[in-house]
């Protein structure tokens, strides 16, 4: 790539050029080795869907038969994953109000607000994180392969300043022109999963623009694919 003259931007505006130079040059390394043979593509595969606006493109009826898929939050009111995570309270208070645990696995973490709902499934001991890195936490507990990585943002739209998230302007979610939310634990989390489970192949799904932190160039079990190359893959609409 060309050199940039950095004195003809800002230092905010620098850093988006690049964090996106960088991530291009990641994936041109990387995609050439992507073409994977059928048979691996459906060995024992698992889905993890966070709710940023990245995955908007796919449908996760498609993902449904390709693996078992993990989702977190308002996920149910469009899809019904495999399992579903909830650990804020309002959230878990909607699913249960809608009955959705009563025919589909919703996991949380344990609190007296809701100990005497049935059927909800407890984390034991608590995790104490986010949704998002718990689903994640949870796919690996079940012996998959390759696990595939969506909705993971981080940072939040309008170059990281607004909330990054499909339900935004919904019941129990922040406005979408709220400012974005501090993503520094849910990366920590997810670094901590992918750290603890060397075995599993790790696949995170972005856009092109979508921020990539350094802490997780760092893992040989984890890569970085494009949201087309991944509907490519699967021959997905």
């Amino acid at each position: 790539m060309a050199k940039i003259d950095k004195s003809k931007y800002t230092k905010q505006e620098w850093h988006a050029i690049r964090d996106q130079r960088r991530q291009e040059k990641y994936l041109k390394q990387i995609q050439p080795n992507l073409v994977l043979e059928e048979k691996s593509i459906l060995s024992n595969t698992a889905f993890v869907l966070g709710n940023g606006t990245s995955r908007s493109s796919i449908n996760p009826v498609d993902l449904k038969s390709l693996g078992k898929v993990y989702g977190c939050n308002a996920l149910y009111r469009t899809f019904n994953p495999d399992y579903l995570v909830a650990v804020d309270v309002k959230m878990v208070l909607e699913i249960n109000k809608a009955g959705f645990q009563h025919k589909n696995q919703v996991w949380t973490n344990p609190n007296k607000t809701y100990h005497r709902i049935k059927n909800l499934n407890f984390f034991s001991p608590s995790k104490g994180w986010s949704s998002g890195p718990t689903a994640l936490w949870l796919s690996t507990q079940h012996s998959y392969d390759t696990i595939y990585i969506l909705g993971f943002d981080y940072k939040g739209l309008n170059d990281g300043k607004t909330l990054n998230n499909l339900f935004a302007d919904t019941a129990n979610y922040k406005k979408s022109t709220d400012s974005a939310t501090f993503f520094g634990n849910w990366m920590r989390q997810t670094r901590s999963v992918i750290k603890e489970n060397p075995k599993i192949n790790f696949v995170r799904v972005i856009h092109p623009d979508n921020y990539i932190p350094e802490e997780l160039n760092k893992f040989e079990n984890l890569e970085h694919i494009s949201v087309e190359m991944f509907k490519k893959i699967y021959d997905l609409a």
